[in-house]
């Protein structure tokens, strides 16, 4: 069985997949910047844009997945034409992405002031989104654009995660990765950042995130 993992990112669903076909499958993890995946992890890595290059190894692989990726590619048909052109007949493309809009808030039960700093935290970080040309509105579309993509048998599941060790984990590691580029856009401040992180760490909320849409279809055969 051989698998596409586009927009890798880190090496962990790389692994996943490494580990699920075994030694006789074949598992090829791409990113526009490859340096977090492992060529040595029982995967191939490639540097690759899934819009601006040819689509790797066309017709070949029996499943493509991306996570977290089409949301924030510019030209999302051509990315998507790429993927579903690297399938085989017959072959699956499972893509997943959050849609924000659905549900844009960080703590639902904003109880306090700690939670209302949480939540306008989560709007500025939406705003630095959108203005990187992000849509926020994206995994709702997903099984309409698999269908107009030329994919048959679409079905989609949504996800919707409340409070947890991970959401937690996920929100500190967003707003450290992006709290340059908020101060810089004004949005929030050094003593808001710093009391949501403290207040992440101390486990006083009970944070949720943006509702993952998974979709999936198939290659005509």
């Amino acid at each position: 069985m051989a698998l596409l993992e586009v927009g890798a990112g880190g090496p962990s669903i790389p692994e996943a997949l490494a580990t699920a076909v075994g030694p006789t499958g074949y598992v090829l993890a791409t990113d526009i910047n490859p340096a977090w995946l492992d060529p040595h992890a029982g995967y191939e890595v490639l540097r690759h844009d899934i819009v601006g290059d040819p689509p790797p190894e066309p017709g070949t692989f029996d499943l493509v997945h991306a996570r977290l990726v089409l949301v924030h590619v510019p030209d999302r048909a051509q990315a998507l034409a790429s993927m579903v052109a690297a399938l085989r007949p017959g072959g699956w493309l499972l893509v997943e992405d959050a849609d924000t809009e659905l549900q844009p808030l960080a703590c639902l039960d904003e109880v306090g002031p700690a939670q209302q700093r949480a939540n306008r935290l989560r709007s500025a970080v939406r705003t630095l989104m959108t203005r990187r040309g992000a849509d926020l509105r994206y995994g709702r579309t997903l099984p309409r654009a698999l269908r107009t993509a030329g994919l048959v048998d679409v079905s989609a599941a949504g996800y919707f995660p409340v409070g947890g060790v991970a959401c937690g984990q996920l929100e500190a590691a967003t707003v450290r990765l992006v709290r340059a580029e908020l101060l810089a856009a004004g949005l929030v401040n050094d003593t808001e950042i710093d009391a949501h992180l403290a207040a992440i760490a101390a486990g006083e909320l009970d944070l949720t995130l943006a509702p993952l849409i998974s979709a999936w279809g198939c290659r005509p055969g």
